[in-house]
């Protein structure tokens, strides 16, 4: 604990972040100081992301070497806020900076804990299958709540252009993978699913195909409400 707390830095004591921490999770009002504890926000969330990442493929029996050691979580949080920042700034938010995007982000990885649970050593394989399935959609829904509370709050934005973004987001990422023909590796690799045992999760699956039909109609609408919203940002700002 001493040398985690030496790690993070001497602006924050682990104490105050891992109530920072929770307290986002929670939807509560949190603030973070990036410009006095930049280094100890992003050490923590990497370090909180990287063992999620562990945890994710701790007891995978096919897992290539760098997915066990946790890169593969380190370089998504990276990617996501990459994209994230980069489709939101041109409807010129507040507080848009791509360190806070990435903390953001950072926070929101501790709720993939959930993946780590072995349940398929306490319960039959069927069973095992269908409860990290709900499981992936808890941790997604509950992300994309954090998504809509931080893009209204912290960056300014109203429920309008909040609601394009998370939708072109959502629907470009499930439209992308579809097209890529990835949709059911994905799905089967976060939910735990090995595609021999995919029939006992023929609901779920089905849910993930139906998304992806319709963020095939919903994508292109979002992309022309999404330039829409930016034309609208830059008259009102003039």
């Amino acid at each position: 604990m001493v040398a985690l707390q030496m790690v993070l830095g001497v602006n924050l004591t682990l104490r105050d972040i891992l109530k920072t921490q929770f307290d986002f999770l929670l939807f509560r009002p949190v603030r973070i100081s990036l410009s006095r504890n930049l280094r100890s926000w992003l050490t923590y969330v990497l370090i909180v992301t990287w063992v999620v990442g562990i945890g994710r493929y701790w007891d995978h029996p096919s897992a290539a070497s760098w997915q066990y050691i946790g890169l593969g979580s380190i370089a998504y949080i990276f990617s996501l806020s990459a994209l994230l920042f980069l489709v939101v700034w041109p409807l010129r938010p507040a507080n848009w900076e791509f360190r806070g995007v990435l903390v953001f982000v950072g926070l929101t990885s501790l709720p993939a804990l959930l993946y780590a649970i072995p349940v398929e050593r306490f319960v039959d394989l069927g069973v095992a299958k269908t409860i990290n399935a709900w499981f992936l959609a808890i941790v997604a829904a509950w992300r994309v709540a954090l998504l809509l509370r931080y893009l209204h709050l912290s960056a300014k934005l109203g429920w309008i252009p909040v609601s394009i973004v998370t939708v072109l987001l959502l629907s470009g990422i499930v439209v992308t993978l579809s097209l890529l023909n990835l949709e059911h590796v994905v799905f089967d690799l976060m939910a735990g699913i090995g595609e021999e045992n995919a029939s006992a999760n023929d609901v779920a699956y089905l849910i993930v195909v139906s998304l992806a039909f319709l963020s095939i109609y919903a994508f292109p609408i979002a992309l022309v409400a999404y330039v829409g919203a930016i034309v609208y940002r830059w008259r009102t700002r003039r």
